[in-house]
């Protein structure tokens, strides 16, 4: 906690140029003797702060200080900030002015040069406000009711204890404890419909590290691409996981789960797949085309 209040009282200082004692100690709540035992620290810790006396008094940095002048590179404060600025994803930075104060403690310009943006097209306003709604609940501790729809588009209510937001594979994802299953889940943020932040709080508990998936059972599916899918292919699977054929074919192997989804997935090949395993997913593969095109003939 104290070190927590030095560092407000440096970033106090630099923003406004001087307080008196009195006024830091009414700002975080402490005594005007707390106060000057900070002050003591900072100066101990080699931090240039001075006071002064009389009418105009009070304590201050010396001209031209930069907090972290001794501890990160300029470059290394450039890609802080550059980190920061590329962030987009609930609009939240900019508005909270964390950039500024950064870029006043760094003593350091920030160039906008770079934008990721993880809300989809159309939908920013509302993945903008689920994101800031379950980020709230995760730090809060506070148990959230979602509106759910599974990988085979049945929706279902369900209250959660969220622990954390994870980015994955061009999908943001929230692991949680499931109350109705009274287990651990890991739901898409896409697929969460609808959902209200109850006044409701849990004890914290860190996701179990051997659940790594959502709780869908995955099997290994082998796929050939022929080399003018190279494109994809690399998009879609890691180095690790393709082998590279004397005619150009690419063979990929990954744990996928056996649902909707995954006949979808192979749908968006169009006839540049071929499923080499397991070998029934080519007659359901078959039989799903066939449905489009009976549906879709003219």
């Amino acid at each position: 906690m104290q070190e927590s209040r030095l560092f407000k009282i440096v970033y106090h200082l630099l923003d406004k140029g001087q307080a008196t004692a009195p006024e830091l100690a009414e700002k975080f709540e402490v005594s005007v003797r707390t106060i000057y035992r900070d002050i003591d620290a900072l100066s101990a810790a080699g931090i240039p702060i001075y006071s002064e006396t009389g009418r105009n008094g009070g304590i201050r940095l010396m001209n031209d200080f930069v907090l972290d002048k001794t501890v990160l590179s300029k470059q290394e404060k450039q890609e802080i900030l550059s980190a920061l600025q590329s962030m987009n994803v609930a609009q939240n930075i900019n508005n909270s002015q964390t950039l500024q104060k950064l870029s006043a403690i760094f003593n350091l310009g920030s160039e906008n040069w770079l934008e990721v943006d993880f809300s989809r097209w159309g939908g920013k306003e509302f993945d903008n406000e689920k994101f800031e709604l379950l980020k709230s609940a995760v730090i809060r501790c506070k148990s959230v009711r979602i509106l759910y729809a599974n990988s085979y588009g049945i929706t279902s209510e369900r209250t959660v204890h969220p622990c954390k937001l994870v980015y994955k594979s061009k999908s943001w994802y929230l692991k949680a404890f499931c109350t109705e299953k009274q287990d651990w889940r890991i739901f898409k943020l896409n697929r969460i419909l609808d959902l209200e932040v109850l006044n409701e709080n849990f004890p914290h508990k860190d996701f179990p590290n051997q659940l790594d998936s959502s709780g869908e059972e995955c099997n290994l599916i082998t796929l050939r691409f022929p080399k003018e899918m190279a494109y994809r292919v690399y998009d879609e699977f890691d180095e690790t996981q393709i082998q590279h054929q004397e005619n150009g074919d690419l063979i990929a192997s990954a744990n996928m789960p056996e649902d909707s989804w995954l006949i979808g997935y192979l749908l968006s090949f169009g006839a540049q797949v071929d499923i080499i395993s397991p070998a029934y997913l080519k007659d359901v593969l078959a039989e799903q085309a066939r449905l489009i095109y009976e549906k879709n003939k003219t």
